[in-house]
């Protein structure tokens, strides 16, 4: 284990002098790197020299167990800090799994309301109220991409842009279906309906990660409609994007701006064919034990909002709470932990497996 220490915390040392050196100020893109880098391993280092100092004090006591008069006070403290040194030991095993890659890009969330009719729609439009407001709450940009309303104020479909750092990885356990039962406000004779909403998140891809011909597109623009304003709605401002090899159809018509509305179109259509790829590539892959938690799978039911109980239920991990209102006013970030621990668990037991370790010492 220490081997593998090692050189994180002499990287560490090597950042925090760097980042010490005024020079380091001339390249302000290597001077963001190298930051977001420190920011990172902080939590790492602490728990390296935790350990480190751990080890170091059991090493000691073992010296002084055999020891008349300090005997007593060091096989207490050798009964302490072993069980101290396998939890940080499993902790340090957390921390230096490998991370996704696109976990820190933006992320593009599209929101559809599935079975459910107009009862649907206003459940998606709560879901997302949910994100946006979780999204925010924790310091990060949100973008109204698209939205198609219906007549009661919900919606039956919606796309909206978070940026941040770490965007993706802080929303990528939303993706999937999510089922509401409750008393709709249409309904006259006081039953309970089950109404679904699909929630898929996809990492924002940009121009280097998906290559669009110009002659696989068809563009149309139109006026906006809808409740985007006078000033949207009497200018030739939509933007929809047709990509023939697919024929998937974009469309964006939040801005008063035509070239902003074709780049977030184009934006949003790199990103589903991302996804579309990387579905594929799962597919591919779907025996493998590393796949995460609700990774993507949009028929995959994930969570169960119930009203008449006032619960909330996540059944990828079991995890419930009786805090209904809370979690649809955004507060998911005692779940999303949960949700995290189980997966980096997962990703452990996998890589435990004689498979996976014979792999790694091929």
């Amino acid at each position: 284990m220490l081997e593998k220490l090692q050189p994180l915390e002499a990287e560490y040392q090597q950042l925090e002098r760097q980042l010490a050196d005024p020079a380091v100020f001339t390249n302000p893109s290597e001077y963001q790197r190298m930051s977001k880098r420190y920011a990172d391993m902080g939590h790492l280092v602490s728990t390296i020299r935790q350990y480190k100092e751990a080890l170091a004090h059991l090493e000691e006591a073992r010296e002084l167990q055999f020891d008349p008069e300090l005997g007593e006070m060091a096989q207490a403290d050798i009964a302490r800090l072993e069980p101290r040194i396998h939890e940080l030991e499993a902790e340090l095993e957390l921390l230096l799994l490998p991370k996704d890659p696109l976990d820190e890009k933006n992320v593009i969330v599209e929101i559809r309301a599935g079975t459910g009719g107009e009862e649907a729609a206003l459940f998606a439009a709560e879901l997302r109220d949910m994100l946006i407001r979780y999204a925010q709450n924790h310091g990060y940009k949100t973008e109204i991409l698209d939205t198609s309303y219906t007549d009661l104020g919900g919606v039956s479909k919606v796309s909206f842009e978070v940026t941040g750092a770490g965007a993706y990885g802080f929303l990528k356990y939303e993706a999937g279906v999510h089922r509401v039962q409750r008393v709709p406000a249409t309904e006259t004779q006081g039953r309970i309906h089950t109404s679904t909403a699909t929630v898929a998140v996809m990492p924002e891809a940009e121009e280097v990660d998906v290559q669009l011909d110009p002659a696989d597109l068809e563009i149309t623009v139109s006026r906006a409609s809808g409740p985007g304003g006078q000033g949207v709605n009497t200018t030739d401002s939509a933007v929809q994007v047709l990509h023939k090899p697919t024929g998937m159809i974009v469309s964006c018509m939040e801005s008063r701006s035509q070239i902003k509305n074709k780049e977030k179109a184009l934006s949003i259509l790199r990103s589903r064919l991302l996804e579309i790829r990387r579905a594929e590539e799962a597919a591919r892959r779907r025996e493998d034990r590393l796949a995460q938690i609700g990774a993507g799978e949009r028929s995959e039911k994930i969570r169960t909002y119930n009203f008449p109980q006032s619960r909330v239920t996540d059944h990828r991990i079991g995890w419930t709470t009786h805090d209904l209102e809370g979690v649809l006013s955004g507060n998911l970030t005692k779940l999303h932990e949960a949700l995290r621990k189980a997966d980096q668990e997962r990703q452990l037991e996998a890589l435990s497996t004689p498979e996976a370790t014979s792999s790694r010492s091929a």
